[in-house]
Parts: structure tokens; C-alpha cells; sequence
């Protein structure tokens, strides 16, 4: 694990076992496909994405992935987020299981969704 900030994505993401790396890119990938036009960026130490503002982080922890969803990403997917620990603001995705990539590609493109109608006003 990182002990300095890290200055991009690419270098918080090499910090991690190799097997971790894969699982992060993939979850970094999937973000990046869902919300193409979004900007990566390192904010509270871990990898962001901004689109009109804060859309979406991850981190890499020792037995999952966590996923940040700015407000309202973690309400609109409560009944499916129910089987994975997590916090008003978070979700934990266990590294010995797959990750629910989909998921992710779902909450991502709401959360653009949102910060879009958002900006429009």
C-alpha cells in the first residue's frame, strides 16, 4: 500500500499486488467506459472521476475494492448493493469474489446521468 501520495491513477494503481492491479484496472476500465467523457484524477488519496463535479471513486484495500459513488449513487442501487458490507457513502467489493462489473457500469452511467441534468440547470 501507498505511504505518499500517489500523482495518478496509473501509479496508485502500481502500488498494489499484481493480482489486485488487474482487479483495479478492470474496475478503472469499466468507469472509464461508462463515463467516457469524465476526467481521472487522484483526490482523497485514491483514484477519482469528475463530470460537472465529483462523479465517482475507488480504492484498493487488503481484501476488496472499495466504490465511493457521490451522493445518491449508493440509494438508487440499495436493493442490489445489500449483499456487500458498506457505509452511508461506500460499498466494499470482496477481492475473492468477481466483481460486479456491470454494477458498476450502472451506477457510473447514473451518476452521469445525474451530474449532466445537474449541470444543465
Amino acid at each position: 500500500m501507498m505511504t505518499t501520495k500517489p500523482a495518478s491513477i496509473d501509479e496508485y494503481i502500481a502500488a498494489f499486488p499484481h493480482d489486485v492491479q488487474q482487479i483495479l484496472q478492470q474496475v478503472r476500465a469499466t468507469i472509464r467506459e461508462a463515463a467516457p467523457e469524465a476526467k481521472e484524477k487522484i483526490s482523497y488519496a485514491m483514484p477519482a472521476f469528475t463530470l460537472h463535479g465529483n462523479l465517482i471513486y475507488f480504492a484498493g484495500y487488503k481484501n476488496h475494492i472499495g466504490l465511493y459513488p457521490t451522493p445518491g449513487g449508493i440509494d438508487e442501487f440499495k436493493e442490489e448493493l445489500s449483499n456487500y458490507k458498506g457505509a452511508k457513502g461506500s460499498v466494499q467489493f470482496p477481492l475473492d469474489k468477481p466483481m460486479p462489473l456491470d454494477l458498476i457500469t450502472r451506477i457510473t452511467k447514473f451518476l452521469v446521468k445525474r451530474n449532466l441534468e445537474k449541470a444543465k440547470k
